[in-house]
């Protein structure tokens, strides 16, 4: 896969705080956009799975499976950068033929590429990483990598869709580019894969959707910060009196 140096990214520093992530981008810390979607998600099946399976349960299977998405998406990462990379943790193990079958499945269409793992920021507004920006289809594309347990349906990921379509409008407004496509690609451990492509409409309707989200995400933290202010507002009339 051959790089084009079309475009120039900035640097950007991560930060995780409690279940938040920021990006420090030219001085200003924004909200990720994966904390956006997951601060503004409706957590009724979430929460629904949790009680069939239990807290504890759920929360190891969240975790290990985030520590697989995060193995399989550094043997792609390092794939599309051509330099060479293994990992023989059990975990990596079980990564690598599912990065494998993305690679021989999902990438083998894609001769060129712009960026692979690089920080998109739409100024003043959000930040997030993108696993790669690409020609798809003779089109410019964003593509993001998905693990998961098992298959899923369209109207299952809905939020993976509204990610994209953020990550590309980021990238247009910033780099004056003009993102015809996302794509979705996705691997179980059984190495099921599964490719969900969407543009024009669709993709102007995610990019709406993450807007509402994001107008939503700051009304939340607005009101957090009001109930903050009350709180030292009553500790401050409780130590007059005291």
């Amino acid at each position: 896969m051959k790089k084009n140096k079309k475009y120039n990214y900035v640097p950007a520093t991560r930060h995780d705080d409690h279940g938040s992530r920021t990006y420090e981008v030219s001085g200003l810390r924004l909200p990720s956009v994966t904390t956006v979607l997951a601060k503004t998600k409706n957590q009724y099946y979430i929460n629904k799975w949790k009680e069939k399976v239990g807290e504890q349960e759920a929360e190891r299977i969240k975790n290990y499976a985030s520590k697989r998405g995060t193995a399989m998406h550094k043997f792609l990462e390092k794939h599309i950068q051509d330099t060479g990379y293994d990992d023989l943790t059990k975990i990596g193990q079980e990564a690598r033929p599912m990065a494998q079958k993305i690679i021989e499945v999902g990438l083998q269409p894609i001769e060129e590429y712009f960026g692979s793992e690089i920080t998109l920021y739409y100024p003043g507004l959000y930040a997030g990483s993108t696993d790669l920006i690409c020609i798809h289809d003779n089109m410019e594309t964003v593509v993001d990598f998905k693990q998961s347990n098992s298959p899923k349906r369209k109207d299952w990921i809905e939020d993976y869709f509204i990610q994209v379509a953020a990550y590309a409008m980021a990238h247009d407004y910033v780099h004056r580019s003009s993102i015809k496509q996302g794509i979705i690609m996705i691997c179980t451990p059984d190495l099921y894969y599964q490719e969900f492509k969407f543009q024009d409409e669709e993709l102007k309707r995610a990019k709406h959707k993450f807007l509402k989200r994001l107008d939503h995400y700051h009304e939340l933290k607005f009101d957090e910060k009001e109930q903050a202010n009350v709180g030292d507002i009553d500790f401050e009339k409780d130590s007059v009196k005291s």
